[in-house]
């Protein structure tokens, strides 16, 4: 271990990305982390139980893939060598935006490795799994998070064993990466606690997902694609990257009623009906390798922590615990990794302090603040478009989709503000980069000539 302990014991609770991510930030500071999983985990690329989304597209952003190199440093390299595929940013990826055409290919210079969502987290398990004292328990289950009477310290937790005993584990610290925080909502309930506010964006997403082998004809100008609908008139998106194996994962995606079909005739009319005929036309005559999988969304939540007064010392929310985001943005994996990596700054910086833990959750929620932010706002607000999407929207709402029309036509001419702007869509930059008076300079021109046509 590299660091300085400053505790004895952390339980981690869920061996998603987020809890994995985690227990990587957490081994260099704590003598054990036990990491608590209530399905089996698999030893190879297969989907599990509690990943109900594991066999829809997936994508880990280059922010996200950054933050865990710096918390894994073979992440990347043994992503590649399991089969990942590397495209460029944004050569290799066909962006295809109603009413605007797509971007132009350029070479940024970095790389979105493309990798089914068991790759991925196979890999990062992997990591973990190289650090000596950190141990998983998969088939144990969570019943219930322990803390002082009143509420105020957690203790430990009370799982089940995979052979159906219970158990308590003491802690100093408990980390609920469980994806929808319910031990940590129960303990605030029954400690009588102050529960967060939850902002939701109600969008009713159904998307379908199957898989087709990459034909020897397949387009050469692009590897991946992503086809987003025609808002609000239209609904439908498409979205498909390659992936190990030499395979397209394919995702359709309908919202507010719109379901895409589980069968191949349905399917592949919903694809012919996408904003363009791109996606059809480089599936119509490759072989689909898979099934057909369901997934509905229906809405994205926040959880307000940073605003509550208290908050139990010994506990940490983080990953989906925290927010949850339409998955079709693909922000997940990679916001769950940069908290994280957070985490580890965070508990670097305390190693000195006589109580590092000491008021460790309320500094966690106020920096990961910009984290959970930016991504929320790129989602939030093209899925507010629709009118029937459930939620408040900010009272400059008119005028920031019209800045938002104007910054994407501005990056369709200009490769400097496309880069930026894809640093930022990319998790690379914050939202702020964009404020650079240059572009806000192109942008006011192409808002001017919008009001012009």
């Amino acid at each position: 271990m590299v660091g300085r302990v400053i505790g004895k014991q952390v339980v981690v609770i869920g061996a998603g990305m987020a809890g994995l991510a985690a227990a990587g930030a957490l081994a260099d500071h704590f003598e054990r982390v036990i990491v608590l999983e209530r399905d089996r985990l698999p030893d190879q690329a297969v989907p599990r139980l509690g990943t109900a989304q594991a066999r829809h597209l997936h994508a880990l952003l280059p922010g996200g893939q950054r933050a865990l190199s710096d918390l894994f440093p073979h992440f990347e390299r043994d992503l590649v060598e399991a089969g990942s595929v590397p495209l460029r940013m944004s050569r290799d990826i066909r962006m295809e935006i109603p009413g605007l055409g797509p971007l132009p290919s350029r070479d940024f210079g970095w790389f979105l490795y493309c990798a089914s969502r068991p790759l991925i987290e196979l890999i990062t398990r992997r990591q973990v799994g190289r650090l000596t004292n950190v141990t998983m328990r998969p088939g144990c289950r969570v019943l219930e998070i322990t803390a002082s009477p009143d509420g105020t310290m957690v203790t430990g937790v009370v799982c089940e064993t995979a052979d159906g005993r219970q158990e308590t584990l003491t802690a100093d610290l408990v980390v609920d990466a469980s994806g929808r925080a319910a031990p940590t909502l129960a303990l605030l309930r029954s400690s009588g606690l102050p529960t967060p506010d939850e902002i939701a964006i109600g969008i009713d997403l159904h998307y379908t997902t199957t898989t087709f082998a990459i034909p020897e004809d397949a387009p050469t100008d692009w590897r991946g694609i992503a086809t987003h609908p025609h808002a609000p008139e239209r609904n439908r998106g498409g979205f498909m990257l390659p992936a190990e194996g030499n395979r397209w994962v394919l995702t359709l995606s309908g919202r507010l009623g719109e379901r895409p079909p589980d069968e191949p005739e349905g399917f592949m009319d919903y694809a012919r009906g996408l904003e363009t005929q791109t996606i059809y036309n480089a599936i119509k005559h490759a072989k689909r390798e898979s099934g057909f999988e369901r997934y509905a969304f229906p809405a994205s939540v926040w959880r307000r922590f940073d605003r509550l007064g208290e908050f139990p010392r010994g506990l940490l929310p983080i990953g989906d615990s925290l927010c949850r985001f339409n998955p079709v943005y693909g922000q997940g994996m990679s916001a769950a990794a940069q908290q994280a990596r957070l985490l580890k700054q965070l508990l670097q910086g305390r190693v000195t302090k006589a109580d590092p833990l000491a008021r460790l959750a309320p500094a966690f929620f106020s920096e990961s603040l910009p984290l959970v932010e930016a991504p929320w706002n790129m989602s939030a607000i093209p899925d507010l478009v629709y009118p029937e999407t459930r939620g408040d929207r900010p009272a400059d709402f008119e005028s920031r989709l019209q800045y938002n029309g104007a910054l994407l036509r501005a990056a369709m001419h200009d490769p400097a503000v496309h880069r930026l702007l894809a640093e930022v869509q990319q998790l690379l930059k914050p939202p702020s980069a964009l404020q650079d008076p240059a572009v806000d300079r192109l942008v006011q021109l192409e808002l001017s000539q919008m009001a012009a046509e």
